[in-house]
């Protein structure tokens, strides 16, 4: 027919083709059912067994909920913004408005309303356009679930397309649907699952997008407009539309009135108010919308389909709760400390990681840039897991763990010189070098004075004596590290020198975790940020039938305890030790291990410390082009981890490491004697490169 033709013409044409249908759903199946003044569903069985799973469901499912660790709402992650409420958290004049204006027989029908559908028929012929809908809220509901749930363009199709064998499909699960559920249970079902405009889908988001309200304080006015905003929610939008809200509003209002559901003086009362809407936000939605910890959102969302295997579609259509690790207090204390250093959106990024040790999770993700926006103060890629630069002299702890195990004892002097000449790593074909900046050391050191010092000719000299870097590369694997620019084969088949003094781009959650193992006595475990997953009912979400989180990822004895507890008492003495490089790090009243770090060139500087609760990385770079950072790992990284943890650990009693236990004298290792020399020592850049393969230039 052509779009121009009369609109009276235009409604006896469906008129007729709806008249075609009746008979259909008559002649061709429900004649057998007809009964008394309805239709009923006297085969209950075969109807029943016709129910898609969607249709069985108690509620639709709302929107995936991401809490912190105290159960705090960190974000949502939905498709639709819907928040299921049961049938008492839904104000009765909701009820009332909705069953008037789109289903009045709803109380009398059995699903299906021959009836109310000739009504409505003759109604929009006599009008020449659209007034009252011929489908019952039961077949709304049907037709609304089928579409909402489909997963594909061809199940929407199937679910909306205007044809005789979807309305006959329609009408049975309409009619099995009541014979299952109550009319209350549906007509809540409905409530929570239609779209009434302005990205809201069911009433408890639509009640707070439009009125900034729940759904059970829902005044006569406000339930009116949201009834009407179900067949047109643009068109008649009060907020884009107040005058077409307006007339709608009142036209349900007049249903309501006709039908005996409020009284003339409600009816001429609330017609002549004018629209009234409160509009409030729509429910956050990604990690972009997150309270807080929008890095560590981003971990979670790439862990639950990365690691867990779950699908965008689930994540986002589930109606899930995401319990995680997040800890609020810590990470409002940790973005105070790095904005206290480095502005918002500057150039260089100051990132703080927080785990915990024994366990893994991870407590907290700042960072001086805001998660996922547009702008200078934005970022997307997370700084707080990639591998961006590298983290200096951190890596001397790697080294140091790997003599330890090879026999060398804490207390292994060597004598260096200054600079030290590698007599087994190389520069481009010439012996490695490096030296110390700084005056006024001892020549001679102890493995724990060099550790404290953060020497670098000491580490060089150590590394000599192990014959190789296999060792440390190894044990910083053992305790967690992650080597994603440059693989850890890689860096022993060149035999990198230059790999004590860290320049290999680190990410700051696997710094933090590696030295968590340390705090943990030797146990390693992977980062998680999630420790629960549960389904829509509340219950664990499972695999095959099983949880789909199944608890820590811990690995006892990845480091001997002996040497852990050893290099815990020794690293003490980083923030402790008046010769200490990490002293910005000191809390008074707990003892805090550490280690600094500064990489070549500073173009980047770190920190890491850690008591037997908590284990941080602090690192500030440019993440975008290269830039020398003021200071080293003993200034900025130190000073934030500082402002961070205080206030955290300010109301907790201390908690000691773990004492080592005592180990016998043995001899060192037979090995290639250390350049005997004056040496400095250091958390500092040293004073000339090397290039590969023994490395670039170390940093302290």
């Amino acid at each position: 027919m052509s779009p121009a033709a009369p609109p009276r013409a235009r409604v006896l044409a469906q008129l007729a083709a709806t008249i075609l249908l009746a008979g259909a759903l008559v002649a061709g199946m429900l004649l057998p059912f007809v009964g008394g003044t309805g239709v009923a569903a006297r085969n209950s069985a075969s109807l029943l067994d016709a129910l898609p799973v969607e249709l069985t469901d108690e509620a639709p499912a709302g929107n995936t909920r991401v809490l912190a660790a105290d159960g705090s709402l960190i974000t949502m992650f939905y498709r639709n913004d819907r928040t299921p409420v049961p049938s008492d958290r839904i104000a009765p004049v909701m009820k009332d408005a909705l069953v008037a204006i789109e289903d009045s027989r709803f109380g009398e029908h059995n699903g299906l309303d021959v009836q109310g559908t000739a009504r409505a028929l003759a109604t929009n012929l006599a009008a020449g356009s659209v007034q009252e809908g011929g489908s019952t809220l039961t077949q709304q509901l049907v037709k609304q679930t089928l579409a909402q749930t489909a997963d594909t363009a061809e199940e929407r199709l199937a679910a909306t397309e205007e044809s005789v064998g979807r309305k006959l499909r329609e009408a049975r699960l309409a009619l099995a649907l009541e014979e299952q559920y109550s009319k209350d249970e549906i007509l809540t079902r409905y409530l929570n699952l239609v779209y009434f405009g302005q990205g809201s889908y069911g009433v408890q988001a639509a009640a707070q997008r439009y009125f900034s309200a729940d759904a059970a304080e829902l005044t006569l006015p406000q339930a009116a407009m949201l009834a009407g905003l179900v067949q047109s929610p643009s068109v008649d939008d009060p907020i884009t539309n107040p005058e077409n809200g307006q007339n709608r509003r009142n036209q349900v209002l007049q249903r309501m009135l006709d039908l005996g559901m409020i009284t003339q003086a409600e009816f001429a009362e609330t017609a002549a108010l004018p629209v009234q809407v409160a509009p409030g936000a729509g429910a956050p939605n990604g990690c972009i919308d997150a309270t807080m910890g929008g890095f560590f959102c981003a971990f979670v969302a790439d862990h639950l389909t990365g690691t867990l295997g779950l699908t965008q579609e689930e994540i986002e259509t589930g109606g899930l709760t995401i319990q995680t690790t997040l800890r609020p207090d810590l990470q409002r204390s940790a973005d105070q400390a790095v904005l206290r250093e480095l502005e918002m959106g500057d150039s260089l990024a100051g990132t703080f990681t927080a785990v915990e040790p024994g366990t893994g999770h991870v407590l907290a993700m700042a960072v001086n840039r805001r998660f996922g926006c547009d702008g200078p103060e934005c970022e997307s890629v997370n700084l707080n897991v990639v591998a961006g630069q590298g983290a200096g002299s951190t890596y001397k702890v790697f080294t140091a763990a790997a003599a330890l195990e090879r026999g060398f004892p804490i207390s292994h002097v060597i004598t260096a010189g200054e600079p030290y000449v590698s007599r087994v790593y190389k520069d481009g074909g010439r012996p490695y070098d490096v030296e110390n900046v700084g005056n006024g050391y001892p020549r001679t050191l102890s493995m724990t004075d060099a550790l404290i010092r953060s020497s670098n000719t000491y580490f060089l000299a150590l590394e000599d004596q192990l014959g190789s870097v296999e060792g440390p590369v190894r044990m910083a694997e053992r305790m967690g590290m992650r080597f994603s620019a440059t693989p850890a084969d890689q860096i022993i088949a060149e035999n990198r020198g230059s790999f004590t003094f860290g320049p290999e781009a680190t990410s700051p959650l696997y710094l933090a975790s590696a030295y968590s193992t340390l705090a943990a006595d030797g146990t390693r475990c992977d980062p998680t940020p999630v420790t629960a997953v549960l389904d829509r009912s509340g219950q664990p979400l499972t695999r095959d039938g099983r949880p789909v989180v199944t608890g820590d990822r811990c690995t006892p004895g990845a480091v001997p305890p002996a040497i852990a507890t050893t290099l815990n008492q020794v690293l003490v003495g980083d923030t402790e030790s008046p010769y200490g490089t990490g002293r910005n790090a000191a809390i008074p009243g707990h003892r805090i291990a550490g280690k600094t770090g500064t990489s070549q060139d500073n173009l980047s500087v770190a920190f890491i410390g850690y008591t037997p609760e908590y284990a941080a990385s602090v690192m500030v770079y440019n993440p975008k082009e290269r830039e020398q950072v003021r200071g080293f790992g003993g200034g900025m990284p130190a000073t934030i981890f500082y402002h961070a943890m205080a206030p955290v650990l300010a109301g907790q009693p201390a908690v000691p490491f773990t004492e080592p236990p005592p180990v016998p004298r043995a001899p060192a290792p037979t090995a290639p004697a250390a350049q005997a020399s004056g040496g400095d020592a250091g958390d500092q850049r040293p004073g000339r490169p090397a290039g590969r393969p023994g490395g670039g230039r170390p940093g302290g």
